[in-house]
């Protein structure tokens, strides 16, 4: 009798000692999310996605002078399952943009190109890591956004060009989670599109010293049958004395966005100066 009492205290303490050593590794943080991946740097896609997200062949580019250097060279699709799941009215319009892609492609006009692409525009941006935010910084019209790490929480009380992310560590990969974005962003200059509806999940994992491989998973029910994800590498830019430039490209559009305002008041003082004349 005393045995069996014995014993039954032993396998109780040890009952008791499993479940607290169980509910410490429970509590314990994992050692990615203690010690996550270092991300800060400087990267940039390659290829051709900014052109088309989808397969694409090389095709003329829309200035005759610049030649074989103008043309819009060939790409492998990114997105996962080959093509973009439109509705049937959405992809009427995206092939309706695709015909008019310089007159309505919004980065044409230095928009700010929102998420998912300005992480594959052929431009570097850099990654500043801190354990409350991550920031990034795009070369592209100077286009940056604050990724709130720790705060799930967190809104902004109106939409805009690059939306509102907030992000965490799942193991060794960021994810953030990007709404609040503008309808009026493409994904490329091929006419991809989307509404006001826009929800993105990033995924950032490393795939080696140098490497990130970046997924996009888009989901617009307005636009899109169903959810659809991007996947690609991205890389560190490893050259000497590597840093951000300027790309201030509103000086590039104003002439194609307002030049005709400055030609008509030339026209108009011409023809004024001619009637003086007269």
């Amino acid at each position: 009798m005393l045995f069996l009492s014995e014993h039954i205290k032993n396998n109780w303490v040890r009952s008791v000692t499993a479940a607290l050593f169980l509910l410490a590794i429970a509590a314990t943080p994992l050692r990615a999310q203690e010690n996550p991946p270092d991300l800060n740097g400087i990267w940039q896609a390659l290829g051709t996605a900014h052109w088309d997200l989808e397969g694409h062949a090389a095709r003329a580019g829309p200035i005759v002078e610049l030649g074989a250097l103008g043309a819009i060279p060939a790409g492998l699709s990114v997105v996962v399952g080959g093509k973009i799941p439109y509705q049937p009215e959405a992809a009427s319009q995206r092939d309706e943009n695709l015909e008019n892609w310089l007159e309505r492609d919004p980065a044409v006009k230095c928009y700010l190109p929102g998420i998912p692409r300005a992480n594959y525009m052929p431009f570097p941006f850099q990654i500043v890591q801190d354990t409350d935010f991550m920031f990034f910084a795009y070369e592209f019209a100077h286009a940056s956004r604050t990724v709130h790490m720790n705060s799930p929480d967190s809104d902004i009380p109106f939409d805009a060009w690059m939306g509102h992310s907030k992000g965490h560590w799942e193991g060794d990969t960021l994810v953030v989670d990007v709404t609040r974005q503008l309808p009026d962003t493409w994904f490329d200059s091929s006419g991809n599109f989307h509404s006001g509806a826009l929800h993105v999940v990033e995924r950032f994992t490393p795939a080696g010293p140098n490497v990130l491989m970046y997924e996009a998973t888009i989901d617009d029910p307005e636009v899109f049958i169903e959810p659809w994800t991007i996947r690609l590498p991205l890389y560190r830019r490893l050259d000497e004395n590597m840093e951000l430039l300027e790309f201030k490209c509103i000086p590039f559009a104003e002439e194609l966005l307002y030049g005709h305002l400055t030609r008509a008041a030339d026209s108009n003082s011409e023809e004024d100066s001619s009637e003086e004349r007269r």
